[in-house]
């Protein structure tokens, strides 16, 4: 009975031993990465008709030089009805987009690796795997069964002019620059290896490398340098540059060019110089590819990415993308600056939340869901409170059918307040800190939340009704041969819109108050008159896109329109009713017809060329809706764009649009000059 124990337990030991093995050889998708997406090539390659495609990508590839191998792009050796997976990851020198693959064809796959690398270019054969350079920060890696494309962009590491600790040694320059380039299995931060003893062989190659890559710049350089000492005989002798429509090449026989203006060596060290600069760019970079291509290919090919990733995603999804917009935001430029502001935090703070997205190419619209989430789950809670508003039955009753499109709400505007405190509250700002809660705090006594919804609940309209053509004048100036000014008057026609906003409030006494304020102010009352109820801003010039304003305040709505007209509720029809029954649902909703949207912005199109473009857009776009909401513990927004056409399904309609307007700027290309 031991002795089975015994064997039992050995058993158990060695499994979970090659459980752990598995799972520590996976490839794991950085915990870091600011971009993940996965692409469901099985519903995809489905919903493509390469038929239709292929005829529309060879002829956007005419206008190569050198034509592909392949005649069909579904059979590239990619095998396009499985997932892909991308995904992205910056640090202070370093930027990747990665793109993970399968393969189908292996010789199909060759094929077009040599079809987009240049001539001659080598490929690095490697224990398990091969890869090449495309271009200096482009590489293709790819085995029996799988690719990998990584786009690294190295940017040496300077001194932060932003930090007031910045690092100015060269030591500490050295060590960031070596830490920028390691990156370990987990976390994309490379570990140093250990020196290696010397290897004439290894440098050899290495020295043969740089020749390589110092003849293909060789051409380029030349070209470059030529074209420069063009430049240098010419401002020598007009001491100025040519004119645009003059030659830059001036005959050899026009000009000299003084041995003194013009120091060889020293541009031959300038060029010298940069390309040392590139070779050791090109180094790291390269680095840096190889490393994350052992890493790949010495696992068991299984990709492993982060639970909190893949949070919001839908298997159902055509295409799912994932973003640390915290991290984009906050850690680039953006946030380096915002730092050194008193309440730079506060903002750093607002930004401070993930985005998802799921992406459907139904059979008659495309939908896009996302799910917002703030990382900190209090500043979520209190984001959350806002969008759960009442309806305003006076509000819908200004959508109508005829309409643009319209942006409704219904929000609770006395939770702004909290939200805004809660972020100071979680802001981390020090200085000041108690000095602004003690004011956030006295104002919430002051305006409480009943004072506030009062003032505006949170109920709000933007309808836009139509876009109208319009006459206006304005100065032009020309020239004459002499560059004298002359000033011109002319007309063009604009599209002026026509719309409504409005709000609700249960405090109608107040909104009346701001109005009469203006309507008597002695620099104001010019252009701010009231007639009745009804209160008109005007300008004092005509000819911009809106000249007169018009507010007035009645039975518990605030309304601001260009036009006196738009507060009278039309009748609406019975899918206006519809959409105003599926806004009262939502915190936020809306919808716009861009057909409508495009055919009211024709005048803004004036050459041949856009309005032919316009038309062949105009005679496809659709329609989008909008809806937002809160949906556990994120806040859900979904948009609807519904197509008008044959195509097959959505995602084959984009191509079609784009055929149309592609054959079209190819027809006129093609009509002859008369």
């Amino acid at each position: 009975m031991k002795s089975i124990l015994i064997k039992t337990q050995k058993i158990i030991f060695v499994l979970f031993g090659f459980t752990l093995v598995f799972a520590q050889n996976s490839m794991k998708i950085p915990s870091d990465a600011i971009f993940y997406m996965e692409v469901n090539g099985k519903q995809l390659n489905n919903k493509i008709n390469w038929t239709k495609l292929n005829p529309l990508l060879h002829e956007l590839s005419k206008k190569s030089k050198e034509k592909p191998t392949w005649t069909d792009y579904s059979k590239t050796g990619i095998k396009y009805d499985a997932v892909q997976y991308h995904y992205a990851s910056f640090n202070d020198s370093i930027k990747t987009y990665n793109t993970h693959f399968i393969i189908d064809n292996k010789e199909k796959f060759q094929e077009f690796v040599n079809s987009m690398k240049k001539k001659g270019q080598e490929v690095f054969n490697r224990k398990n795997y091969s890869y090449v350079d495309i271009n200096d920060d482009v590489f293709v890696a790819w085995n029996g069964s799988r690719a990998v494309l990584s786009m690294i962009n190295y940017t040496k590491p300077y001194k932060d002019l932003w930090a007031a600790d910045a690092v100015t040694d060269s030591t500490a320059v050295a060590v960031a620059d070596s830490a920028a380039v390691a990156v370990d299995a987990t976390d994309s931060v490379y570990t140093e290896e250990p020196e290696k003893p010397f290897d004439y062989k290894e440098e050899i190659k290495n020295l043969k490398d740089d020749i390589k890559y110092l003849k293909e710049s060789i051409k380029d350089n030349n070209n470059e340098i030529a074209r420069i000492q063009k430049d240098i005989k010419y401002l020598q002798k007009h001491h100025q540059y040519p004119k645009e429509k003059e030659s830059v090449e001036i005959p050899e026989e026009e000009g000299e060019m003084p041995n003194e203006s013009y120091d060889e060596e020293a541009e031959k060290a300038f060029q010298k110089e940069q390309d040392s600069i590139r070779r050791e760019n090109f180094k790291i970079v390269q680095k840096s590819a190889e490393d994350r291509f052992d890493q790949y290919f010495g696992s068991n090919l299984d990709i492993e990415v982060p639970k909190e990733m893949l949070a919001f995603r839908d298997a159902n999804s055509d295409v799912f993308v994932y973003t640390d917009y915290g991290r984009i935001v906050n850690e680039g430029i953006y946030g380096k600056m915002t730092k050194y502001y008193t309440y730079g935090q506060l903002f750093k703070n607002m930004y401070n939340s993930n985005h998802s997205y799921n992406l459907y190419f139904d059979k008659d619209k495309v939908r896009l869901v996302n799910n917002y989430q703030h990382k900190n789950s209090e500043i979520q809670k209190s984001m959350s409170a806002i969008y759960k508003g009442k309806k305003n039955r006076k509000l819908l009753e200004l959508i109508n059918e005829k309409s643009v499109g319209y942006y409704a709400m219904n929000v609770n505007g006395a939770k702004c307040f909290d939200m805004m405190y809660s972020l100071l509250q979680n802001s981390g700002v020090n200085e000041y800190k108690k000095e602004m809660e003690l004011i956030m705090e006295t104002m919430k006594i002051i305006l409480d939340e009943e004072a506030i919804t009062k003032i505006a609940p949170g109920n709000g309209i933007f309808v836009l009704n139509e876009l109208k053509s319009k006459k206006v004048e304005y100065t032009d100036y020309e020239y004459d041969a002499d560059f004298n000014e002359k000033e011109v008057k002319k007309t063009k026609e604009i599209a002026v819109p026509n719309f409504t906003f409005a709000f609700a409030t249960e405090n109608e006494g107040y909104w009346n108050r701001i109005f009469d304020m203006l309507a008597t102010n002695k620099k104001l009352s010019k252009r701010f008159s009231k007639k009745g109820n009804l209160y008109t801003f005007k300008e004092e010039k005509d000819g911009g896109y809106i000249d007169q304003l018009f507010f007035t305040v009645k039975d518990g709505v605030v309304y601001l329109m260009s036009s006196a007209d738009n507060m009278v509720s039309a009748n609406q029809s019975d899918i206006s009713r519809k959409w105003a029954k599926d806004s009262a649902k939502y915190p936020l909703s809306g919808r716009l017809d861009l057909q409508k949207l495009l055919t009211g912005l024709d005048k803004e199109f004036k050459s041949p060329k856009e309005r032919k473009a316009l038309d062949a857009i105009r005679k496809n776009v659709g329609e989008l809706y909008y809806k937002t909401e809160v949906k556990g513990e994120s806040i859900q927004t979904e948009m609807n764009y519904n197509i008008k056409d044959s195509s097959e399904n959505s995602l084959m309609y984009f191509f079609d649009v784009f055929d149309q307007v592609f054959k079209t700027k190819e027809t006129e290309k093609k009509e002859p000059i008369l």
